[in-house]
């Protein structure tokens, strides 16, 4: 086969360095998450969409085909801290070291992305880590308390 062809969605989530709720301002947090979905696109890995609140963020994207998902985390984590320290003049954001990647069936896209869009009604029924404890229970994975909080 002369050509390649990849759809590879995968749902992203970190969260701030102890969850400290640098976003708490609705504005700076729409212009974040215009920046990280550009970040992506730069990166060749469009976003479906991206969201979150004061202290985590979520990003649905189709992963390119020339780009594996910590290099893709990485760039997004690296070029959007700089960019809230200078632009949202943030001095001291800082983006937890680790991350979940969990790979979404295309059948499942509008929902998820329907579950990221409302994340603020979300998170008034449920805290960050409990969501965080149930979407890795929901994908088979095992999480150290002692580390995943940092």
């Amino acid at each position: 086969m002369g050509q390649s062809l990849v759809q590879l969605y995968v749902h992203i989530v970190y969260s701030t360095k102890h969850r400290t709720p640098f976003l708490q301002d609705s504005e700076r947090r729409r212009r974040l998450h215009a920046y990280l979905a550009g970040i992506c696109s730069n990166q060749k890995s469009p976003a479906l969409i991206v969201g979150g609140v004061e202290d985590h963020v979520h990003l649905l994207c189709r992963l390119g085909k020339t780009i594996d998902i910590s290099t893709l985390i990485r760039e997004t984590k690296k070029d959007s801290s700089e960019w809230v320290k200078s632009e949202l003049s943030i001095p001291n954001f800082y983006w937890q070291s680790g991350y979940g990647a969990f790979s979404i069936s295309p059948g499942h896209v509008e929902q998820l992305t329907d579950y990221i869009a409302n994340q603020e009604e979300h998170h008034r029924r449920e805290s960050f880590q409990d969501e965080f404890r149930r979407l890795c229970k929901k994908y088979g994975l095992e999480i150290d308390e002692r580390y995943v909080w940092e």
